[in-house]
């Protein structure tokens, strides 16, 4: 899901062009965003793809079956269009139609991505302190109730 929508209940076209990009990264890596995680570092795949972008090593997240039927830049184009449409900010990610052009021209200079949304990975076993948790629960301290508007 968008950041956007996650945090502020917000939908729009930029929501439908965060999905789209997770989805292009899923095709190419062969794994799924929802428990995409390396056992040793606890990665998303956002996260994941953004290191090995920046680390100018793009074409390791790619399927292992895909190497032998792939043009390799057409792989990077590919994850730079991906990244482009996960950022965290929804006015950063290009529009559909501007998604369409950039993956059927050669001849477009594709913006710079910067850091993807949710690239800070999770932490399993984390806790938060119990006087922190007591103000947010119910009498019965069972029921979690956090009342925020939209």
């Amino acid at each position: 899901m968008a950041p956007e929508y996650v945090r502020e209940g917000l939908f729009s076209v930029k929501s439908d062009v965060f999905s789209f990009g997770v989805l292009l990264l899923e095709i190419i890596s062969g794994k799924r965003n929802s428990g995409f995680y390396l056992s040793e570092h606890a990665q998303s795949l956002l996260k994941f793809a953004w290191k090995l972008w920046c680390e100018d090593k793009g074409l390791e997240l790619m399927d292992p079956s895909l190497v032998e039927s792939c043009v390799p830049c057409e792989v990077m184009k590919c994850i730079h269009i991906g990244l482009l449409c996960v950022q965290e900010d929804a006015a950063d990610r290009p529009t559909m139609s501007s998604v369409v052009l950039m993956l059927g021209s050669n001849s477009i200079t594709l913006p710079k991505p910067t850091q993807p949304a949710f690239s800070v990975g999770r932490v399993a076993g984390v806790s938060e302190p119990s006087s922190k948790i007591a103000k947010f629960c119910s009498i019965n301290e069972v029921t979690v109730s956090s009342v925020s508007p939209r």
